[in-house]
């Protein structure tokens, strides 16, 4: 699988750079990229070759929301290695979710003093989204946390490594189903799954419309992927749902809110709940009819 390395650089007051790089990185999200680094003067992104959308990029930052922030970028193949392998060698430590679910790296011995009363997900990261050291996944996760999940069914959209679907089925859930446009990400959530000893997770692979092909609904849909994609499949997230079913999204900014909230309206879904990390934002919505 080939991959471009972009090259994004910044050149912004200081009070606004963290903001304009995370507005650039999700903008280079909808562009095609999939994967992330920061840097002294901005980003380094990864796209597979057949995804990137230069035009989008390039209007993007025409259009970019922040004043006097001149943003230019250089396109070159990736090296042809797993560019993921050094970060994923590295791992993670383990991470805490109000103190109730403990995020750890499957690749390593659980730590010793870790809070008593709490479940623990083992992920084994590879080339996937979702290790808990986001501000979204934590989000979703936290939200998790505070739902009845007992004898739910439970929909996992653009799953990444499962995280999200485990947690879900180690809290009560009866039935997850998750799906993911990349193969490795499928992969990856089905072995973490399996790690976990989680055996009534269903993971599939392609876009929302791989929900075509399933049955019967779900009382909880869960989608941390960018806005646009959200936009775009809320409608088909409504359509597997029904009276009293709950949609979780993350994976956007707080600017995104009212015109997230604009389509949930014209759906029929109502704001339940939010919560927020920095800039970074979750909202719970509602089906009431």
């Amino acid at each position: 699988m080939k991959y471009f390395e972009i090259s994004y650089s910044i050149k912004s007051s200081a009070d606004v750079f963290q903001t304009a790089r995370d507005l650039l990185a999700d903008a280079a999200g909808e562009a095609g990229c999939e994967s992330f680094e920061e840097t002294s003067d901005g980003l380094i992104a990864y796209c597979q070759v057949d995804n990137w959308d230069e035009d989008l990029m390039k209007k993007s930052i025409e259009d970019f929301i922040i004043p006097n922030v001149e943003i230019s970028y250089n396109v070159k193949y990736a090296d042809d290695k797993d560019w993921n392998q050094e970060w994923e060698e590295k791992g993670f430590e383990p991470i805490n979710i109000d103190n109730k679910i403990i995020v750890c790296d499957a690749k390593k011995p659980l730590p010793k003093g870790m809070p008593s009363n709490t479940e623990h997900i083992f992920i084994d990261a590879k080339l996937a989204f979702g290790t808990g050291t986001h501000e979204t996944t934590r989000m979703i996760v936290s939200t998790l946390l505070h739902l009845d999940l007992k004898d739910k069914m439970v929909l996992d959209c653009g799953c990444g490594t499962g995280i999200l679907g485990i947690a879900a089925a180690k809290l009560g859930a009866s039935n997850v189903v998750a799906y993911d446009i990349d193969e490795w990400s499928v992969n990856n959530a089905r072995h973490n799954a399996e790690i976990n000893a989680i055996g009534n997770i269903s993971v599939y692979q392609g876009d929302s419309n791989v929900l075509n092909h399933i049955s019967g609904v779900f009382d909880i849909v869960m989608a941390n992927i960018n806005r646009n994609i959200l936009l775009n499949d809320m409608p088909t997230f409504k359509s597997l749902m029904t009276t009293g079913s709950l949609l979780i999204l993350s994976g956007f900014y707080l600017s995104d809110i009212p015109v997230l909230l604009d389509k949930a309206k014209e759906l029929g879904l109502e704001e339940y709940g939010r919560k927020q990390d920095g800039e970074w934002a979750c909202l719970v919505l509602l089906l009431n009819q």
